[in-house]
């Protein structure tokens, strides 16, 4: 059920315009799960939606404040980065952020969340970027399999694979 594409995306700079594209197709209310290895392009992606939401503030690993908030400069859905590595078993400490804006209303973006935030939300779109294998590499050239899974109805009807 829902929507399925899997892109490869050569340099930092096609993940950034993923995320572009990636916040065209978003709503508030969105969740969004990214899982991929440390350095693996998770934030770089993030920024990219950021830019493409047109939201305040640099998009940076959100490590150590577990979210962060960035509110919209242009009147849509604010952008809230949420780091689940260091959240314990699920996201009923999501609720406890106590994060100054509402969660239906938001974009939520959330790194390390496997297991964790999949009954928040029964639509979500799931990330997964994945070291492009065989490939070996180097200062300029590091590509990754991307795999974007949409899960729920929200998702059924969006065309996924037309971002490649």
């Amino acid at each position: 059920m829902g929507s399925h594409a899997t892109l490869t995306v050569p340099t930092p700079e096609r993940m950034g315009r993923l995320g572009r594209e990636l916040a065209a197709l978003l709503r508030p209310g969105d969740l969004v799960l990214l899982s991929g290895e440390l350095g693996a392009g998770k934030t770089t992606l993030t920024r990219g939606l950021g830019e493409g939401l047109g939201v305040r503030g640099a998009v940076t690993s959100p490590t150590f404040v577990i979210a962060r908030v960035h509110p919209s400069l242009v009147g849509g859905p604010a952008l809230v980065h949420v780091d689940a590595y260091r959240l314990g078993g699920d996201l009923d400490e999501m609720e406890d952020l106590d994060l100054d804006v509402s969660l239906p209303e938001s974009v939520v973006v959330v790194e390390w969340g496997e297991g964790k935030v999949e009954r928040l939300s029964e639509d979500r779109l799931e990330v997964r970027i994945e070291r492009a294998i065989g490939d070996t590499p180097g200062e300029d050239h590091d590509p990754r399999r991307v795999v974007l899974t949409g899960v729920g109805p929200r998702w059924a009807g969006v065309r996924l694979a037309e971002l490649a």
